[in-house]
């Protein structure tokens, strides 16, 4: 077949390209570069990624070709990541960025340069059109991917989905691969590690207002909630005896930051949630759903009811969960397939400490 590798300068898609190269396919690199800024040190990131990603593939005599999508990312990702964020909410947007660049404008793109498939280096598997867990638990990123349909799983491929990394790493050092020490990339999707309050000062005004408890004690100020999330402990500067204080709510109406003292403080906690913008892999599944689901990233799926009214979900779990965050995914899993997801709209109100 001929493959497009989509290379992110890291040892992941790296070790990617290498394995179809070993299995005899005919591939070409595809790099994309989605922002156009320096980081905070004035350092271009997707240069050096870039020249990383040439190297593989000059090693490997596999073409290599850069395509910059920033228009694209700026217009589908980054200004509703921004929107979100002025609204209080707390978006993913990689999520967005799966579904809106590297599934499908670097996927037209693949196809427009003859690709039969696209690869990345995701730790995730597809088997006939389904969309299965990555066998490396601590790597796994079916959550990020719920989003893509059958149709387009059909043509893309995970080389290391059904690896560890530390046998990524082993492969990628072997085969003399000179990205197979590279440490993994962190922060903003395609943007990268960030002072994240700096960040945002470039793009959203400050919105100060009281931080009050969840019993309305006012403890003090902030510069404006959409530097905070839901179950956050950090950065807010109050304090005083007794344990740690964790954000519980947002009030973007009123600018308040609602806090509780306590991890396991009941106002943290949630039975169920409410959940809107469905997408499911491949058929919609009959209701009541019975499954697993999760409601971040670096979480063990936990079982659940799924009802459906309307164009909704009210999702109910087992046992009660901690710091549901609006505008979160909640994804839904049978087994190792993941079945699809739904954004977070709210913790039910009702459910709330109980």
């Amino acid at each position: 077949m001929k493959i497009a590798v989509a290379l992110s300068g890291g040892v992941d898609s790296a070790t990617s390209l290498y394995l179809l190269k070993k299995e005899g396919h005919d591939l070409f690199g595809l790099f994309m570069k989605n922002w156009e800024e320096d980081d905070e040190s004035g350092t271009c990131i997707a240069e050096k990624d870039a020249e990383d990603a040439r190297a593989v593939c000059n090693l490997l005599g596999v073409p290599f070709y850069t395509v910059n999508f920033a228009k694209e990312y700026w217009d589908n990702v980054f200004t509703h990541f921004l929107k979100e964020i002025e609204h209080g909410h707390t978006p993913n947007p990689d999520v967005l960025c799966n579904r809106e660049i590297k599934f499908k404008v670097l996927f037209e793109k693949a196809k427009a340069l003859g690709a039969d498939k696209l690869a990345t280096g995701h730790y995730a598997q597809t088997t006939q059109g389904k969309l299965l867990k990555g066998d490396d638990p601590g790597k796994d990123q079916s959550y990020f991917l719920y989003t893509l349909k059958k149709e387009i799983l059909d043509e893309v491929l995970f080389p290391i989905g059904h690896m560890e990394k530390p046998e990524v790493r082993k492969i990628a050092k072997k085969a003399n691969l000179p990205v197979f020490s590279k440490k993994d990339s962190t922060g903003i999707c395609f943007i990268g590690k960030r002072n994240f309050r700096e960040f945002l000062e470039k793009y959203i005004p400050h919105e100060p207002g009281a931080i009050e408890t969840v019993d309305g004690e006012k403890m003090g100020t902030h510069d404006g909630i959409y530097y905070y999330t839901i179950g956050q402990r950090q950065g807010m500067g109050i304090g005083g005896p007794g344990s740690a204080w964790y954000v519980a709510a947002k009030d973007k109406e009123n600018r308040k930051l609602i806090v509780a003292q306590g991890k396991d403080h009941p106002a943290l906690f949630s039975k169920s949630l409410i959940a809107t913008e469905l997408s499911w892999v491949d058929e919609v599944p009959p209701f009541p759903l019975k499954c697993k689901a999760k409601i971040r990233y670096r979480q063990v799926e936990e079982p659940c009811i799924v009802e459906k009214q309307g164009e909704k979900l009210i999702v109910i779990f087992n046992k009660p969960q901690r710091a549901v965050t609006p505008r979160q995914s909640v994804v839904f899993y049978k087994g190792n397939t993941c079945l699809g997801g739904a954004i977070i709209k709210e913790a039910s109100a009702e459910n709330i400490g109980k």
